[in-house]
């Protein structure tokens, strides 16, 4: 009788044991169903560049990259780069009101127009560029 039972015993262990492995098999068929179909990473630690490493922009690059749609056709009344009478009254009140119009934004023109990225001195460079300061 100790040795059927000792039998039944080893046979539930083993049918246990299959049953768990089975379970693992499944499970890692489904993991694998289920699995994403890729990642994204930025930045430095991606391999990319870091934003913090980059150099400032110049005020040519911001205005072609942010601010030609506006000020390159003067559209809903942005002073048209070039246009010294246009920007000598934007600029009457001095170079750090004007800086602070752009950072925050002003009539049709949101905060940093559309350049979010852009510093305070890339912004800076960008109104001397558009001026002709």
């Amino acid at each position: 009788m100790k040795q059927l039972k000792a039998l039944i015993l080893a046979a539930a262990t083993l049918i246990m044991a299959q049953a768990h492995a089975a379970t693992d098999a499944q499970a890692d068929k489904i993991a694998e169903r289920i699995k994403p179909v890729g990642e994204v990473c930025v930045g430095a630690e991606c391999g990319g560049a870091a934003v913090a490493a980059a150099e400032p922009r110049s005020g040519e690059e911001v205005y072609n990259g942010a601010c030609t749609a506006c000020h390159g056709s003067g559209l809903l009344g942005a002073p048209k780069t070039g246009d010294k009478a246009a920007w000598d009254d934007r600029l009457a009140k001095g170079m750090d009101a004007t800086l602070q119009n752009a950072i925050n934004g002003i009539n049709a023109m949101p905060p940093k127009g559309t350049c979010a990225n852009c510093s305070d001195d890339e912004l800076m460079a960008a109104i001397k560029y558009m001026s002709g300061r």
